[in-house]
């Protein structure tokens, strides 16, 4: 009998299989297979918080085959994600398979490779209940704060509103700053900045820094213009030349926190596009034959640790030297220190093997994931790297009393930047090295000559709005929410409308202000950040058996519960005016300028005059107009069978198809589908390309169901060139691939889908 291994993710489960060989089968849960109900809270209060979990819909085939293959199963090992939510959905399993408590089945690995997986497989460990304990406490009360919260802002605020523990925090930051930017009152500032040329005639800029006693602000203009003639009228003198040896230091490796970060600043993506894309390098992709197949590319990408294994120091140092030379290694291996607040379960996200370069590997990879390894890989390698040495220079210049500073500096040795240049934003400005091309020479007690004296006006900018960089950053900073939690958590405020996007900007809607405000007024402590910082590490100390998951709800809930009740008890009904959003689409019948609505199946645009007028007008993703109500169908070309009457295209729920002209009279429609113009590997028979549910895209043998090929990559009219087998385009990785299992090629190349 072979040995069972459960993971979460059908792509590890395919990655694993090659390193275990025959004698296990490796089949994934697709994560979570038991939660609390949705329509229903699902915990008795009255009994100790108990939770009521149930089999998730959807999920009975997977369990069904869960329970299939353990019957016959000489070993079960349960290799979820190695963090509290993997370890949750392991001991849901092991209930729902009968595993008892203390078997020795839980297996964890912080990077998918050969090495790491065939080492956890041999010292299985007993399932951690302190770990699934915090879960549940986390999920329990984010439950009961959800549902709780939820019932009384439909009741006072809105129907089909809904609030969570740290959601509702998230919100409530963006709207202050928000506030703060309506509150700013800008201040008036001027600076001069004075043209200087030397002996030799070599120009130098500096600028005004302030008098002997210190920094001086010039808020008007006429402080400005009286610093102006005084300097006008003396002499600029060099007091002061300083020479000095900076050394830079390198960035640490990511954490999952960074790596948000840094990837929405430099590549510019989403928080769930980055953890999506993380989960894939992850899990494991195909890297051909030279690499042994499939092989997971970086380690456990939720982790709040710099910390790095000797092992992986060693190697990196290696090839440091191979690649780069031992001038650039530091005198000793770099260890990061850990934050006091980080739980350290984890290692720093790195590459599995420094070896598998990002240039390496790039046709195997889709754009996003070429991107995202190359940042983890370079930052990865940075950080191991000798410091990057500048001989800089520092300029005091004299006049009048008043002191101009400048500077500038020049790369000795450029160490880690040869491979990646970290920006510390949270670096002051105005403390920063002018980079300078060149400074001249410059002596001290050097007179200098003036070229020009200028002064200008300024003022003060309001705070900036989050990104979703600085958003998770002062989230981070504050202990509010988890790394695991920051890219749901933006998700959900976004998706419910509490916060919308303006360009890379996060933005407080209205609905998002009066909710918030509600909150402050009626539930302090639940969007208060210092209490829901405590709270996490409440919940955090349950893993570490210094409290209790009854202890800590018990706590919190009875003062929540009184909360609830003084709400409802008094009238609280909030007026709710809410200016709708208007576009600049204009309704077909009437002209007036259409507004968006929010419908069963997304947003769509609306006459402002309903029901008087009931025009609308659909709308895709990007807000752009794609079929206005009332206009002339498209005619599909061939007469109905039933009546005769010309077949239309239609939109509908699941994508287009044809229907009859006379709808309703007569109710025939027919699947829209297209030649592909390449024959059936089974049948010799035409391919078309029809749709299914949600609109994707499948091609399938015309004489279904006789024959039964179908595929949801669009097959292509050219054969392999390596073995001649069938080509297949992979819209989601935008790559060309074979689809002989022996054969590995593959290239990138974006296409257009055959519709």
């Amino acid at each position: 009998m072979a040995n069972l291994v459960i993971v979460e993710s059908p792509a590890k489960a395919n990655t694993i299989k090659g390193y275990l060989g025959s004698n296990y089968k490796v089949i994934a849960s697709k994560g979570h297979i038991r939660d609390l109900p949705k329509s229903t809270l699902g915990i008795d209060v009255d009994n100790n918080f108990e939770p009521h979990y149930i089999n998730i819909r959807g999920k009975g085939d997977v369990i069904k085959e869960l329970k299939k293959e353990a019957k016959t199963a000489s070993k079960i090992f349960l290799a979820t994600d190695p963090d509290r939510e993997g370890e949750a959905i392991s001991w849901h399993i092991a209930n729902e398979l009968g595993i008892p408590k203390d078997k020795a089945c839980r297996v964890t690995f912080n990077e998918i490779t050969q090495s790491a997986v065939k080492e956890a497989i041999k010292n299985p460990r007993k399932i951690n209940e302190d770990l699934v304990n915090s879960q549940q406490a986390r999920r329990i009360l984010d439950r009961l704060v959800g549902f709780k919260l939820s019932e009384v802002l439909w009741k006072n605020v809105k129907s089909g509103l809904s609030g969570g523990r740290v959601q509702s925090v998230a919100a409530r930051i963006v709207t202050e700053r928000e506030e703060e930017i309506r509150a700013f009152v800008p201040q008036e500032y001027w600076t001069i900045e004075a043209a200087l040329l030397t002996a030799d005639g070599e120009a130098v800029n500096a600028k005004l820094f302030g008098d002997k006693k210190g920094k001086i602000r010039l808020s008007n203009e006429a402080e400005a213009t009286a610093v102006a003639e005084k300097i006008n009228s003396g002499v600029f003198r060099v007091t002061d030349v300083k020479h000095a040896v900076k050394y830079k230091q390198p960035a640490p490796p990511f954490t999952t926190s960074t790596l948000q970060q840094e990837a929405s600043k430099q590549l510019g993506y989403q928080s769930q596009r980055i953890m999506k894309v993380a989960q894939e390098l992850y899990d494991g992709l195909n890297l051909g034959a030279q690499y042994g197949g499939v092989q997971g590319l970086i380690t456990y990408m939720r982790t709040d640790s710099i910390r790095v294994s000797t092992v992986a120091q060693e190697s990196c140092a290696a090839f440091i030297k191979e690649k780069y030379g031992e001038e650039f290694l530091p005198a000793s291996a770099r260890n990061y220190k850990v934050g006091a607040s980080a739980q350290d379960a984890h290692e720093a996200i790195r590459p599995s093997n420094v070896y598998i370069t990002p240039k390496s590997i790039r046709k195997m990879l889709s754009s996003e994931q070429y991107r995202l390894y190359k940042l983890i890989w370079e930052r990865f390698i940075a950080s191991q790297m000798a410091a990057a040495v500048l001989d800089t220079v520092s300029v005091e210049i004299e006049n009048s009393g008043y002191i101009f500073r400048t500077g500038g500096y020049v790369i000795k040795s450029k160490g880690y930047l040869t491979i990646y240049d970290y920006v510390d934003d949270t670096q002051d400005p105005e403390t920063e090295e002018i980079n300078l091309a060149s400074l001249p020479n410059i002596k001290k007690k050097e007179e200098l000559s003036v070229s020009s004296v200028k002064k200008q006006q300024h003022f003060t900018e309001p705070p900036a709005r989050y990104t979703e960089a600085s958003l998770i950053k002062f989230l981070e900073e504050n202990g509010i929410g988890r790394p695991s939690t920051y890219a749901p958590i933006i998700s959900i405020i976004v998706s419910r409308e509490y916060v919308k996007r303006d360009g890379k900007s996060l933005v407080a809607t209205p609905l998002g202000e009066i909710t918030t405000k509600f909150m402050r007024q009626h539930f302090p402590e639940i969007i208060d950040y210092e209490f829901t910082a405590s709270m996490e590490d409440k919940l955090d100390s349950i893993e570490n058996r210094e409290n209790t998951t009854l202890g800590v709800i018990s706590e919190f809930y009875g003062r929540f519960a009184e909360e609830l009740s003084a709400v409802s008890a008094g009238d609280n009904k909030v007026e709710l005016n809410i200016p709708a959003e208007e576009s600049d689409v204009l309704c077909d019948k009437c002209g007036s300028r259409m507004i968006y609505k929010n419908g069963r199946y997304g947003k769509f645009l609306a006459c402002p005059k309903y029901p008087e007028c009931k025009c609308t007008k659909a709308i895709d993703k990007n807000g752009k107009v794609v079929e206005a109500e009332n206009s002339a169908p498209t005619l599909a070309g061939f007469k109905c069978e039933v009546c005769g009457g010309e077949m239309v295209v239609r939109n509908g729920r699941f994508g287009s198809f044809y229907a009859c002209e006379n709808y309703p009279t007569c109710t025939f429609t027919k699947q829209k589908v297209t030649d592909t113009g390449v024959s059936c590997p089974k049948c010799n028979s035409k391919i078309l390309a029809r749709h299914g549910k949600g609109k994707m895209l499948f091609y399938s043998c015309e004489s279904y169901p006789k024959c039964d090929f179908s595929t949801w990559d669009m097959p292509l009219t050219e054969s392999c060139p390596d073995c001649g087998g069938m080509l297949y385009y992979r819209k989601s990785r935008k790559s060309v691939i074979c689809k002989n299992k022996s054969c590995s090629y593959k290239r990138d190349e974006e296409m257009t889908v055959i519709e």
